[in-house]
């Protein structure tokens, strides 16, 4: 898929949003990427991971084991790269505000495992899901994601491989541009703003 094909799907669903929104970083955005809304559809969904797999370099391919996804956010696309590598798929999630494999969830020591988010602004939900994995006994061979807002500049610590990568600009709270700061700010993800 190339990235206007990748956006055409957001657009068609009605998850391309623009305005002013606080991301789950504390940054404020003019544009924001609403993927709960463009994996709603499970035949989108399942394209936009077999795309997203196809995106894999064959050798990091070949090693997963299992897949790994923050929630709330990376569940449902974890869970169809899962069936898109033909791997169990399985979330962590933070219910003392520190990601943790829970419901049964296990990792067997040293197994190789993907990464998957939906998107990846500044990479902190990353890097903790990642220690998360690796508390449990995982190995996180690489990382993935739909979008990658950060212009690639976010540091996963392992290899990452983006659908999209989109440079869209975002705001600390201190910084917000008068025309951005005059719209209502809305706060779409799902963790609360730092």
């Amino acid at each position: 898929m190339t990235e206007e094909e990748v956006l055409a799907e957001f657009r068609a669903a009605g998850a391309l949003l623009e305005g002013h929104f606080v991301l789950s970083s504390g940054r404020h955005s003019p544009r924001y990427l609403q993927c709960a809304r463009v994996l709603m559809e499970p035949m989108r969904a399942s394209r936009l991971a077999s795309a997203l797999c196809a995106s894999l370099p064959r050798e990091i391919r070949s090693q997963i084991e299992a897949v790994v996804s923050p929630a709330m956010g990376g569940v449902i696309i974890g869970h169809e790269m899962g069936r898109a590598l033909g791997v169990e798929a399985m979330f962590v999630e933070r219910p003392t505000g520190t990601f943790e494999l829970r419901r049964g969830f296990a990792l067997k020591p040293g197994q190789k495992v993907l990464l998957v988010e939906d998107v990846v602004t500044t990479g902190l939900s990353s890097r903790e899901a990642i220690e998360a994995v690796e508390a449990a006994g995982g190995e996180v061979v690489a990382a993935s994601a739909l979008v990658d807002r950060s212009g690639g500049e976010a540091d996963l610590g392992r290899p990452f491989f983006p659908l999209v990568q989109l440079n869209v600009p975002t705001y600390a709270p201190d910084e917000i541009p008068a025309e951005l700061a005059a719209l209502p700010a809305e706060k779409p993800g799902s963790r609360k703003a730092a």
